[in-house]
Order: structure tokens, then sequence, then C-alpha cells
């Protein structure tokens, strides 16, 4: 058994993915660059966010066990249209957040969680796209120290 803790156990787990996602999506709110992205948005999105984000630095499978996995995910971005300064945005907003909220600070671990945050924005501009891959059944993607899933897009005839 590894004495390493994952990136969720480095962070503080469900408790510090709550101060996140709700402090985050309170000023998600009052911006005006990411405000109509989560007009109408609800009430649990953050809770949901945060299940999402725990699977992805290995923390609970909660998300795939009752949130539908990466396809659920995935669909909820589709025809959404997000633009490449609400990615912009919605990552600087993270990442002031998680300074705010009293994430680590260390290079290892800001350098992981960049990582992810770029990655998965750039993925939900595409799904959000006129032209999104399909939407298959991959598992979440976990990200650990110093490595990261492939991800390989699938082409429409496949």
């Amino acid at each position: 058994m590894s004495t390493t803790p994952t990136i969720y156990e480095w962070m503080g787990g469900a408790e510090a993915m709550r101060r996140l996602t709700d402090a985050f999506y309170g000023h998600a709110l009052q911006d005006e660059i990411l405000a109509p992205v989560f007009a109408g948005m609800d009430a649990e999105h953050p809770q949901h966010v945060a299940v999402w984000l725990s699977e992805v630095f290995g923390g609970p499978a909660d998300y795939s066990a009752h949130h539908g996995g990466h396809m659920h995910m995935a669909t909820k971005h589709l025809g959404r249209g997000i633009t490449e300064q609400q990615r912009r945005r919605w990552v600087d907003l993270l990442l002031d957040t998680a300074d705010e909220v009293g994430l680590p600070t260390d290079p290892e671990f800001r350098a992981v969680f960049v990582y992810y945050v770029e990655w998965g924005t750039r993925m939900a501009l595409i799904y959000s796209g006129p032209n999104p891959p399909p939407v298959d059944a991959a598992k979440v993607p976990v990200w650990s120290w110093g490595q990261t899933p492939p991800w390989i897009p699938k082409t429409a005839s496949e």
C-alpha cells in the first residue's frame, strides 16, 4: 500500500472540495462573463462538481456510482456554446478561489491541479462546441502525481 496521499487527500478531501466549489460558484454567479453560463443553475450543481473533482483527484468514485460518470458529465456540456473567454475566466476564477479557500500552494500540487483544470475546461469547450466528439462511456479520468491519463479523441466514423 502506498504512503503517498492522493491529490484529493493532499488538498483536504471532501471538506476542501465543498469549500472550493461553494465559494467558486458563489463568485461565478456574480461574474459578468460566467453568470450567463450558470444562470438557472441547479442548487446542487456545486456539490455535484465537488463529487466530480473528488473522483478526478483520486477520491471516492461517487460521481461514477451516483451521477452517471464521464458520459453524464460530458453530455451536460453538449450545446452549451462555451466561449474561450468563458473557459479562461472559469480557470482564472477557480485558481483565485483555490487561493481564497486555502488549498495547498506547493508547486507539485498546483501543477497537477492546473493541469487538470486546463484539460477539463478544454474538454468542456470541445463538448460544448458545434461538432463535439461522440460521448462514450469512458471512465472518469483520474489525475495523480506526475501523470495524467491519455485522451485520444474518437472520430465521428468510429
